[in-house]
């Protein structure tokens, strides 16, 4: 794409959603980095169902470690994956006390040195808890950049890199939010719904869905 259909990509998504928001239900910075931790492999519905009751008790590192992996395990059990995460967030949180005073560090190098957490999980944290213009790149993303032709790649980081490199700084800070609901819930990775797709006129998806074609699988 050039500068200028990047530019449009971006304003389109923008006006089709004004105010993009993580899904992930959190209070602090804290319950932010455990609920990224928890949503690998996992839906975001299926993580907030968990930790509504979690959160009630534990939403502050010390109060994690006073619950106990044990303790975490009873409020996540329906998450996959659960046993390692757990085994991480116990860490993490003791790591957290340690050696930052309780608090989730900003700093890519020191969130990322910690248990389960890995650059989009860091990258999250950053952009969410405390505003950076860092761009995630999770499976939805990944897919949109590559099916669009907006930063295609051979991995996440590539993508991200591209991303940072073509986004303008105007669209930086909420760019991954739209890039993942949009994969999320229009470009999908079994049948993108093309005819729905405010930025299907600068898509380059040489196979866009018909109307037609979506009403037939109902």
């Amino acid at each position: 794409m050039t500068p200028e259909q990047i530019d449009q990509f971006y304003a389109r998504l923008a006006e089709a959603m004004p105010n993009p928001r993580s899904e992930l239900e959190f209070h602090n910075p804290y319950t932010l980095l455990v609920a990224v931790v928890l949503s690998a492999q996992s839906t975001d519905a299926g993580v907030n169902r968990a930790t509504r009751g979690l959160f009630a008790v534990a939403d502050s590192p010390g109060r994690m470690l006073a619950l106990g992996e044990d303790g975490l395990k009873r409020h996540i059990s329906s998450i996959g994956l659960y046993n390692n995460k757990a085994r991480n967030i116990i860490a993490l949180s003791r790591i957290l006390v340690d050696h930052h005073g309780g608090e989730v560090p900003h700093s890519r190098a020191d969130l990322e040195a910690l248990p389960g957490v890995g650059r989009k999980t860091a990258n999250v944290v950053l952009n969410v808890a405390f505003g950076e213009p860092v761009i995630a790149v999770d499976t939805h993303a990944f897919r949109v950049a590559n099916r669009t032709g907006l930063a295609p790649g051979e991995t996440p980081l590539e993508v991200e890199q591209k991303l940072d490199q073509i986004t303008p700084a105007r669209w930086k800070h909420d760019a991954h939010h739209w890039l993942i609901l949009h994969g999320r819930y229009v470009c999908k990775a079994r049948r993108p719904e093309c005819p729905r797709c405010v930025v299907r006129e600068l898509c380059a998806f040489p196979a866009k869905t018909t109307t037609a074609e979506l009403a037939a699988e109902g």
